[in-house]
């Protein structure tokens, strides 16, 4: 009698498996937060289930400063991710053939290291579309499109760019990625925190078991989590529902605390996210609104509105790039958001000249800074509503 093959080992449970990941991770990152645990645990689960969902939202490591421990979580994420591709300098048509995968297989994990010298280096044609696969990788279905010639034919080909991504890097991403990344602020280890020296070849067996786990757990769970809508905090909408939206999911599966503590994790990490510091036009908008609400005025001309902002101690009107702003400054940062530049107004016995009037910038003001508090005292200086050590 021909004896039967052996059973192939019952799922294990979720939430035990991602406990176990977590653990792992523990010992070799210092995190900033338990948050930022939580959510890099999750994400690893979601990229053996990514092709169950629209989005694979990047997971971004950044810090001010190198030593941080953003290569290393990129380092400890490898051994637990299908078909990792941890690199700092790739060429596109690599990356392209690289993740363009059948259907069958698993989609790859790209682990991008030092991604900040793509954007902080003049830009090339590499770089930008390097920065294009970075950004439409994020949605199932985005493709890239390339010409090719064939003897005398030039064809069209179209190369998959779906495919989950961590980067690290130093400071900050582009808003287009940024937007689309779970972003985890690294800082450097204090004396008190203690980790473990990680080698790979030393954890290689350990790795591998969670691995071998978390694959038999995900096949099991398909069934839980494609097709889903789980039910996300009021705070998570928009942009922030796409990017964390797989992850819950993927948490209402595993059970346990883990629907909890991810959710907990995802209104934090948004909420810390929203303070980051605001761009220069968000800034020189909100600076713009204290220098009418200073001058208690409808319109000012554009030398006075230049005046009041270089007056302002902690403001960066005074030198950005080495010299202080002037009218084609302002004039080119309002246009992005739909503000008239070219405005003639005349202004009483004074005659006419170049300015601003309220109504040129009610619409700007309301749609990207936050509604001024209904309050009978003077709104807070301009020098107040950001950072001075904020980036430009």
């Amino acid at each position: 009698m021909t004896p039967r093959p052996p059973k192939a080992p019952a799922a294990p449970a979720g939430a035990d498996v991602l406990d176990s990941i977590e653990a792992f991770l523990r010992r070799f990152v210092a995190y900033p937060s338990e948050h930022a645990r939580v959510a890099h645990t999750v994400w690893i689960a979601h990229t053996h289930l990514a092709r169950c969902f629209d989005n694979s939202p990047r997971l971004a490591f950044l810090s001010p400063e190198p030593g941080s421990g953003k290569s290393r979580a990129l380092e400890v994420t490898e051994p637990l991710v299908p078909d990792a591709v941890l690199t700092v300098n790739a060429t596109v048509s690599y990356l392209f053939r690289r993740l363009s995968v059948e259907d069958e297989v698993p989609l790859p994990t790209l682990l991008f290291d030092e991604v900040d010298s793509i954007f902080t280096n003049r830009p090339s044609e590499s770089t930008e579309e390097i920065r294009g696969l970075l950004n439409s990788g994020y949605r199932k279905g985005a493709v890239v499109g390339r010409a090719s010639v064939r003897g005398k034919e030039v064809v069209t080909e179209e190369w998959s760019s779906f495919a989950p991504v961590a980067m690290a890097g130093l400071n900050s991403l582009p808003d287009t990625l940024m937007t689309r990344s779970i972003v985890i602020a690294m800082r450097r280890r204090s004396p008190s925190e203690q980790i473990e020296p990680y080698r790979r070849r030393a954890t290689e067996a350990d790795a591998a078991i969670l691995r071998a786990d978390l694959e038999r757990w995900a096949l099991s769970a398909r069934p839980l989590v494609e097709g889903v809508w789980p039910e996300l905090p009021l705070t998570i909408v928009d942009r922030n529902a796409d990017v964390w939206e797989p992850l819950i999911a993927i948490a209402d599966a595993a059970g346990g605390e883990w629907p909890t503590r991810l959710r907990a994790a995802a209104v934090a990490m948004v909420d810390e996210q929203s303070h980051r510091p605001a761009t220069l036009g968000i800034r020189l908008l909100a600076d713009l609104r204290a220098v009418f609400d200073a001058e208690g005025e409808e319109a000012l001309r554009t030398t006075v509105i230049l005046d009041a902002l270089v007056s302002m101690e902690t403001a960066p009107w005074a030198s950005i790039k080495g010299t202080p702003i002037d009218s084609r400054f302002i004039a080119r940062q309002l246009s992005k958001y739909g503000v008239p530049t070219n405005n003639t107004i005349r202004f009483g016995s004074l005659g006419t000249a170049k300015g601003y009037a309220r109504h040129h910038l009610a619409d700007a003001w309301e749609r990207y800074l936050p509604a001024e508090p209904e309050t009978d005292e003077a709104p807070p200086p301009a020098s107040t509503l950001f950072d001075e050590d904020e980036p430009f």
